[in-house]
C-alpha cells in the first residue's frame, strides 16, 4: 500500500482563496445577522465545480481524492469564511455513489456535478435519541410501490435551502431484528415533491448560523424506488461514510485554526499597549505558540486519515482521532486569539466572535468529542465498551 502525506494541492487553495476573496468578513457578519443562507457563495463553489469535487468524472464531477476535498474545505475556513452551508453535499452524495443503483446514479449525480440539484440535507438525529442512532423512530413502511414515512428529525441542516434529502429510517421494527443496527434503510427523497405533502420544514434557531431544521414527516409517500441500497443495511451504509465526514470536518477545523492564528499574530504585532507590541509579551505569545504546535500535529493526523482513506484502507481510528485533535486545536487557537484581542475580540467588525462560535461546533458535531474518546479507547485501546 502507498500513502501520499505530502500533497498539498496549492493550485487547488489558490483557486478557492480566490472565490472567497470575493466573500469578505462584512458579507458573513450580515448572513449571520439575518440567519441567511450564503447563497451567492455556494453559487460562487458550484459555478467553480468545487462541491462536485468528489463526484467521478463519469457523472461530470472532477473525481478528486478525498485529501483534495478537505483543503477545499480547509482553504474555505482558513480565509475566515464557513462551508457549513455546503460542505454537507460533499459526503452525502458519497452513500448515493457507493451503494445506489446504476439508474439512481445516472439520474442524480450529474445534475448534482452540474449544480442542477441540491443534496444538503442528511436527516438522521432524533429529538430523543442523539448518538443512539439504532433507537430512531422515524418509520418508513412499504406499501405496494412506495413507503409511507412517519416520524421527526431534528438538526437537519440546510433542509429548505436543499432539493434532495438522504434520510435514514427504520423498516423493520427493532424488536424484530437480532441486532439493534439492523432494520434501518437509507433512502434518497426528493423535497421539491414532498413539501406540503407530508412533509413538513421548520427552522430551528441555534448559536451559529447553518440554516437548521426540524422535519416533520406526516405519512410521506415516496417511491419504492427512494431506496438506496439494501433494505434493512442503512445504518452501515451511513457508518460507511462516516470516515470520510470526519476527515473533511477535520480539513475545516485546521481552517479554523490557521484563520485564528493567522488573525491574532497580526493583530498582536500591531496593537501597541505599554509602548510596545502585545505580541512581544509572552502571555500573548505562548499560548499561540501551543496554539500552532497543535495545529501542525493535527494537521499531520488529518493528513494521514485521508491518504489511508484514498488508498482503501481502514481507517476509523485515524478519521476519528483527525476529528479530535483538529477539533481541540481550532478551540485553542480560537481562545488565544479571543484573548490576544482582548475586549475587541467582541466586537463583530473583527469577525472573531463568529469565528469563535462556529469553531465551538467541531467538539459537538458530527461527532461529541466524548463519543470519539470513547471509540479510541474500545476499537484501538482495546478497553470495555463504556455505553
Amino acid at each position: 500500500m502507498q500513502m501520499t502525506l505530502d500533497r498539498d494541492w496549492p493550485d487547488i487553495r489558490a483557486a478557492v482563496a480566490k472565490i472567497c476573496a470575493d466573500f469578505p468578513g462584512s458579507y458573513w457578519r450580515e448572513k449571520d445577522r439575518e440567519s441567511a443562507y450564503p447563497a451567492e457563495f455556494v453559487a460562487a463553489l458550484t459555478r467553480g465545480g468545487w462541491l462536485a469535487a468528489l463526484i467521478p468524472e463519469t457523472y461530470g464531477g472532477a473525481g478528486l481524492p478525498l485529501r483534495a476535498a478537505a483543503v477545499i474545505l480547509e482553504t474555505i475556513h482558513a480565509c475566515g469564511a464557513n462551508a457549513g452551508a455546503c460542505h454537507a453535499q460533499m459526503y452525502i452524495m458519497g452513500a448515493l455513489l457507493r451503494h445506489g443503483t446504476a439508474a439512481q446514479k445516472e439520474r442524480w449525480l450529474p445534475q448534482i456535478a452540474a449544480g442542477d440539484l441540491t443534496l444538503q440535507a442528511f436527516g438522521v438525529t432524533e429529538p430523543t435519541t442523539g448518538s443512539d442512532t439504532t433507537q430512531l423512530k422515524t418509520r418508513a413502511v412499504k406499501d405496494g410501490d412506495r413507503y409511507i414515512v412517519t416520524g421527526q428529525k431534528v438538526w437537519t441542516s440546510r433542509a429548505r435551502q436543499s432539493d434532495l434529502m438522504l434520510l435514514l429510517a427504520r423498516t423493520t421494527p427493532i424488536e424484530a431484528c437480532a441486532k439493534r443496527s439492523e432494520g434501518l434503510s437509507l433512502f434518497l427523497i426528493d423535497l421539491r415533491e414532498a413539501r406540503g405533502n407530508g412533509l413538513e420544514i421548520r427552522p430551528l434557531e441555534a448559536m451559529i448560523n447553518h440554516n437548521s431544521n426540524e422535519v416533520f414527516f406526516d405519512d410521506l409517500a415516496i417511491p419504492a424506488d427512494s431506496l438506496v441500497g439494501e433494505e434493512g443495511a442503512g445504518f452501515r451504509y451511513v457508518l460507511d461514510g462516516m470516515n470520510a465526514e470526519r476527515i473533511l470536518l477535520s480539513g475545516e477545523a485546521l481552517g479554523d485554526a490557521r484563520w485564528f492564528l493567522e488573525t491574532a499574530c497580526a493583530y498582536a504585532r500591531e496593537r501597541v499597549v505599554f509602548a510596545r507590541p502585545i505580541g512581544a509579551n509572552q502571555g500573548i505569545q505562548f499560548p499561540l505558540a501551543r496554539a500552532h504546535a497543535q495545529s501542525e500535529a493535527a494537521d499531520l493526523m488529518a493528513r494521514k486519515a485521508a491518504a489511508l482513506f484514498d488508498a482503501g484502507a481502514p481507517c476509523g481510528a485515524e478519521a476519528n482521532m483527525a476529528k479530535l485533535l483538529t477539533s481541540e486545536a481550532a478551540w485553542a487557537a480560537g481562545e488565544a486569539c479571543f484573548q490576544t484581542h482582548g475586549g475587541f475580540a467582541f466586537a463583530r467588525e473583527y469577525d472573531v466572535e463568529r469565528k469563535w462560535r462556529e469553531t465551538r461546533l467541531f467538539q459537538t458535531a458530527p461527532i461529541s468529542t466524548n463519543m470519539v474518546l470513547a471509540y479510541i479507547a474500545q476499537h484501538v485501546m482495546g478497553l470495555p465498551r463504556s455505553y
